[in-house]
């Protein structure tokens, strides 16, 4: 009796665990299933969820907006940091790359940097350099050692190289709080003996230039103008479409914010090329006709009233 009592005993356990494991199971199940028919959110919402983002790629901001909240992320230029968030320092756009984020601030003046590439009009010849305005908080100066050629100061002056109001394309070689040094040691370094020169937003340029270069890319391809762009928001171009250039440049710094702006840009100069070609005057090619040595026997007093002479192309036998 006592085991019978104790097998029943052990059976009725062994019920209760399995009714307690398919009651466990079972939210499991229907929260399977409530995923699985739960509607999915756009991917570019859900990435925001998941990594905290408040803002989107170039989206306006204003000083103390919160951009995100996340310690996942690193405050970049024009943003600070307080306790898990960040937030914007000055009005302008959300950039992100990578883990930090920045604000590109809407105007502000260029801060040389090291390996940057400027436009400058040379200022003032000195005894062993030129001072070179590049637009920016410190003056430039370019010393001997960043001319590719061997100077003798002795014997030459230096302005036949690079005189008073020469513009130049140079690379920053040394940039600190008190010394900016230009070099012309760079395959891209130029003095620039034409063309034109227009300002541009200095916070602006990496825009105009586009990831890996495709907007200037675009612009130089279809205007066939040459373009050299500055870091410190100043633009060499010259070619036969100079102002529809300009122009494509000058709608980049104003919508800069806008979304699919180099298909419009596209659009726009593939739209302006095709009104230049219908607007040019058809001409009718002319005719050639090709003679043998010896046939060409026209007096030239026939040639004068004989208006309709045609164009004639000798073949040489």
């Amino acid at each position: 009796m006592i085991i019978a009592r104790k097998s029943d005993k052990m059976e009725q356990e062994k019920t209760t665990k399995e009714v307690s494991k398919e009651d466990a199971d079972q939210p499991k199940q229907e929260e399977a299933t409530k995923e699985t028919i739960q509607p999915t959110e756009p991917n570019d919402q859900a990435a925001k969820q998941v990594k905290g983002l408040l803002k989107k790629e170039r989206d306006f901001v204003i000083p103390g907006d919160k951009l995100i909240e996340t310690m996942d992320y690193l405050p970049g230029k024009n943003c600070f940091r307080q306790g898990d968030s960040v937030y914007a320092k000055k009005i302008g756009l959300v950039s992100v790359n990578g883990r930090v984020v920045s604000v590109i601030p809407l105007n502000e003046v260029y801060i040389a940097k090291t390996g940057d590439m400027v436009i400058g009009e040379v200022k003032e010849v000195q005894s062993n350099g030129w001072v070179v305005d590049i637009k920016s908080t410190i003056e430039g100066y370019m010393p001997l050692s960043g001319v590719r050629e061997f100077i003798d100061t002795t014997k030459t002056d230096l302005s036949k190289y690079y005189a008073t109001g020469d513009v130049i394309y140079a690379k920053i070689s040394v940039a600190n709080h008190s010394t900016v040094h230009l070099s012309m040691d760079d395959s891209r370094a130029r003095k620039f003996r034409s063309g034109r020169i227009i300002d541009f937003n200095p916070a602006k340029v990496p825009r105009l230039i586009g990831k890996q270069g495709s907007m200037i890319s675009l612009i130089k391809g279809k205007t066939g103008c040459r373009i050299s762009v500055g870091q410190n928001g100043l633009v060499w171009l010259e070619g036969d479409n100079e102002d529809l250039a300009i122009k494509a440049i000058n709608l980049v710094e104003n919508e800069s914010y806008i979304e699919g702006l180099t298909d419009r840009i596209s659009e726009i100069l593939d739209k302006a090329s095709l009104i230049k070609k219908e607007d040019q005057p058809k001409t009718e090619p002319v005719k050639t006709e090709t003679i043998k040595p010896g046939e060409f026997d026209i007096k030239a007093d026939e040639k004068k009233d004989d208006k309709s002479v045609k164009q004639v192309e000798v073949k040489q036998s």
